[in-house]
């Protein structure tokens, strides 16, 4: 288990006032701003960032990175989530899929999901032989290395959510049909498999949580506290300084020299609001 892991664990042991919603909203306002200010420093400077997102289901990455992205240029922080693979890309090299969505200079890419597919859902479910997946293991430390020699910074994250939280989350998405979309036969076989799934991220961090590049795991029972703390942590791993800009000035209007709004003969949508 990470150093990491465990300290985690034993901050969410204490007790915590209550985070209302008006603190955690003036919190997460604050460190958007920074996430901003990050992003201009990111594009300035050429800096390369890949973060990974990884944890069980249900576990809130994707609140936590609708929250990164909230603010930001999609051109500078990139999402990626790539669907299953196709039968070409099957036929490739394990991580091709996933090289050509690395950083170039100026961008920080934010994978919601990522190469760790192999050490998880794929070796889980069986979707790899036991072969691959122990390549898998051997080579990824490597792969690491080489993406930090050509200059990425690589953050890794891993989120858990305890078994009881986790079955209460699902409860709601089969109860609520605007949830529905979220709940798939994959997570309703990390639901039933739930001891698998901690034996293979055990394996996971016992092979790839390294002092190069070491996970980070986020505690997410509370999504609010977790949004706060992960954005919070991602700040202060990134070694970004403020970027200072000229002042801004709008400049005058042009005059209209002749011309006059049309009478509008298209359709107006109804203002209902």
């Amino acid at each position: 288990m990470p150093k990491q892991q465990q300290q985690t664990k034993n901050d969410g042991a204490k007790e915590k006032p209550e985070l209302t919603k008006k603190q955690y909203e003036q919190e997460l306002r604050k460190l958007q701003t920074k996430l901003v200010e990050m992003q201009e420093w990111v594009r300035a400077t050429g800096a390369k960032i890949a973060v990974v997102f990884e944890g069980r289901d249900a576990a809130g990455k994707g609140g936590v990175i609708h929250r990164i992205m909230e603010r930001v240029s999609p051109r500078i922080f990139r999402h990626v989530a790539l669907p299953a693979p196709t039968e070409r890309e099957k036929s490739q090299l394990y991580i091709q899929r996933y090289l050509k969505e690395m950083p170039a200079a100026g961008e920080a890419t934010f994978f919601d999901r990522s190469w760790y597919n192999r050490a998880l859902v794929e070796h889980v479910m069986e979707f790899c032989t036991d072969k691959q997946y122990e390549q898998f293991l051997r080579m990824c430390p490597a792969f690491e290395s080489l993406l930090r020699n050509n200059g990425i910074l690589l953050i890794k994250y891993w989120f858990e959510v305890s078994e009881k939280e986790q079955h209460k989350r699902f409860q709601k998405r089969i109860e609520d049909p605007m949830r529905h979309w979220k709940l798939s036969p994959m997570d309703l076989e990390s639901h039933r498999r739930w001891y698998d799934y901690s034996r293979a991220r055990d394996a996971m961090f016992e092979a790839t949580d390294t002092p190069q590049s070491p996970w980070y795991v986020v505690q997410t029972d509370d999504k609010e506290r977790a949004r706060l703390n992960c954005i919070a942590h991602l700040l202060s791993a990134v070694p970004w300084k403020k970027i200072s800009h000229e002042k801004i000035t709008l400049p005058k209007r042009q005059g209209p020299k002749g011309y006059k709004e049309p009478d509008w003969p298209y359709r107006w949508i109804s203002q209902k609001y």
